[in-house]
């Protein structure tokens, strides 16, 4: 039995090239994605997440050509 991925975006994403090919309208699930996988992660293994999760939102605004 496959198990389907939680983050299928981000599990195909390996290189920043790959990052800038996306189109833009996956960029918001792709941030979603990244914020999964950090509250997943620190919930295992503890630790603070503020700044993962802050990291996640400054690639978004660069990425959809904002300045933050």
């Amino acid at each position: 039995m496959t198990v389907a991925s939680k983050t299928p975006l981000l599990d195909r994403v390996t290189t920043p090239a790959q990052l800038r090919q996306l189109d833009p309208s996956d960029l918001r699930q792709l941030a979603h994605e990244l914020r999964q996988e950090t509250i997943d992660a620190v919930s295992v293994t503890g630790g603070h997440l503020g700044a993962g999760l802050g990291v996640v939102e400054l690639m978004g605004c660069r990425a959809s050509g904002l300045s933050a």
